[in-house]
Parts: structure tokens; sequence; C-alpha cells
């Protein structure tokens, strides 16, 4: 077993980080697996060196080690690049200039009053920039790539199904089956490519995965719809998909989702308060 712990050094780690580090950390520990830190700091705006120095002193606080090597993220933008070009040159990718509001604006007109779809990425995309055939010549650089769902998912040779030992939203465990429609639906021409990233966090998620070796995806139960994508980019980019397990949330008393700017919750300011690891892990529910 190989699990991984992939933050964001975007703010300070807090009790939801904490559950499902340990939780993570914990399922490796009791199969006499590997642990694996991951820093996800491909937006290079809002990423901070305080942050990442922080999400270490955190976890080690918490007792945890893994395996160096530390993985990230920004020093590994050839290895997105090369996925990428292995997707356009099977036709499945195409470049997309519509900006947030033109989405919006697109979404928004009237359809025989349907409702605009929402999906893992927000407003579903409604096609725009689709071209009636693949793109020909080099896959250009600095450009918005989106993934042609319908012709991705008709290049497959089997359905798609994920492993589930968590629980979905609706308690789903078990073999999950994934129809293409619903991708379609759900999901649409997802953005594999941002001008000012060289990737997305649907493609490089997948490719660290692959090189990682990770065997099972410890993650909230908020990224059980994202997870449709990403086996459809592991099928279509040769790589065996994880098992994954989608906790639950840690959430306030109002029941919201805790965020990095809940420095309430921050594991830095218990530790400040003088609470111990295991109090951490009686706070979550461990």
């Amino acid at each position: 077993m190989r699990t991984r712990f992939a933050p964001s050094p975007t703010g300070p780690l807090h009790l939801g980080h904490a559950y499902s580090v340990l939780l993570a950390h914990d399922m490796a520990q009791a199969a006499g697996g590997t642990f694996l830190l991951r820093i996800e700091d491909i937006d290079q705006s809002r990423a901070r060196p305080e942050w990442e120095a922080l999400i270490y002193e955190d976890l080690r606080w918490l007792g945890l080690d893994w395996e160096a090597p530390v993985m990230r993220q920004s020093e590994r933008l050839p290895a997105y690049r090369a996925a990428l070009e292995t997707l356009w040159s099977r036709g499945l990718l195409y470049p997309c200039s519509c900006t947030r509001r033109d989405i919006q604006d697109a979404v928004s007109a009237p359809q025989e009053g349907a409702e605009p779809s929402v999906g893992p990425d927000g407003l579903v995309y409604p096609g725009t920039c689709r071209p009636e055939a693949p793109p020909q010549g080099p896959m250009p650089d600095r450009a918005v790539l989106r993934l042609d769902m319908a012709r991705a998912l008709s290049v497959l040779d089997a359905p798609l199904r994920h492993e589930e030992t968590g629980r979905g939203p609706g308690g789903e465990t078990g073999q999950i089956a994934i129809p293409g429609d619903s991708l379609l639906r759900a999901a649409g021409d997802v953005v594999l490519a941002r001008r000012d990233m060289g990737t997305s966090y649907h493609l490089s998620v997948v490719v660290d995965d692959a090189e990682q070796r990770v065997s099972h995806v410890v993650r909230g139960e908020d990224l059980f719809e994202a997870t449709p994508i990403h086996v459809l980019l592991q099928r279509l980019l040769g790589f065996t998909s994880p098992i994954y397990h989608h906790h639950r949330l840690i959430r306030d008393a109002a029941g919201k989702r805790l965020a990095k700017r809940d420095d309430a919750r921050a594991i830095r300011t218990y530790r400040d308060e003088g609470l111990t690891p295991a109090d951490i892990r009686a706070k979550v529910g461990l």
C-alpha cells in the first residue's frame, strides 16, 4: 500500500487536513506500506515558501514521517507537458480562448428553460471553442487546452469504473461504474492545461499519482465527483487506476466545511494553545 498527502502551500493546514493526512498515514502504517508527501504548488501566484515550511513543521509535530524526497509539482512541468503531448497527438485536446465571463454568458443564454450544469470545476463548459475535427499541427504553448470529452470517451475499449473503499456522498462503495453520458453531462470538456500553469489539477494529480505509484488515494468526499475525470485520464494515458478512499469532511459547528482561511482551526493555532497530537486525533475522531 502506498498512500499520499498532497497539500497546496497556500495557507495553514487545518483540522480537515489533519484528519486526511492522519488517515492516509495510519492506513499505510497498518498495512506495512509507504506514506508519501507531495506539494501541489502549480499555482505559483498563490503558493508561498512560508506556507510550505509550515506544512512540514505541522506534519512533523503530528508525529508523521514520509518517504524522501518530497515531490513538488512546480518541478514537474516537463512530465505534464509530455502527458499533454500524448493526448494532443491522439486528437483529444483543443485550445480554448473563452474567459470565465464568456462561459457564464453562454450558459446563461435562454435554452428552453434548461438550468446550467455545474460540475467539479464549476459551470460545465458549453463547447464554444470545440472544433468539429481534431486540431492539426503542433500543440500550442501557453494556451488553455480542454479535453474533448465525447471524443475521449469514444476511444475507450471498455467501460469506466473505479474501486472505492471509503464512501461517496451517497454512501457508494465497492466497484463504482462511471457512465460516459454522466461524464459528458456532469464534467464536460474539462481544462487540462491553464495558460499560466501549463497544466491543471486534474492532469497533474493523475500524472503524479502514477509517478509515485500511489495504490490508494485518500481524500475528502468533496473530490468524489472529480474521480471519474481522473479515472478517464488514467485510462487514456495508460496508467493503472489506484483504489480510492473518500472520507467524511471535518466541519465547523454550523456544518460548514473547513477552509484554509479559517485560522481558528489551524493546526498551528492548536499547537500554540498547548494541545498535543493526541488531542488533535481526538478532535477529528481518530
